[in-house]
């Protein structure tokens, strides 16, 4: 299983920033994926997850109506579209799978938001 986020930056508030993740290694249009945040000196958090179908997706109340998840089960990519965005929503973002009983995670991407 490889999970590989790209897409992170420094952006100011109130700006926009798409990030990805790469699928490789498993049957990814049969599994839910995840996103999750780690802001320094915090827990890890979860922020969004989407069913195998893309039909049904779970947002944290701290992003519901500012990030949007979503999937393409043909190029195996997972996407989180974060508009909006705050100094508060500064952190590496991670993408999770559970896979055979394992939690598999991408080596993140840094997302700073800040003026």
């Amino acid at each position: 299983v490889q999970l590989v986020e790209s897409g992170g930056g420094l952006v100011q508030p109130g700006g926009s920033l798409r990030l990805s993740c790469a699928a490789s290694g498993f049957t990814f249009s049969t599994y839910y994926m995840r996103w999750y945040r780690q802001a320094p000196g915090k827990e890890r958090e979860l922020v969004a997850g989407i069913t195998s179908s893309g039909g049904s997706t779970n947002l944290a109340d701290s992003v519901k109506g500012r990030f949007t998840i979503s999937r393409d089960n043909v190029k195996n990519t997972v996407h989180l579209q974060m508009n909006s965005l705050k100094p508060d929503d500064t952190a590496v973002y991670y993408c999770n799978v559970r896979w055979g009983g394992f939690d598999y995670w991408g080596q993140g991407t840094q997302v700073t938001v800040s003026s």
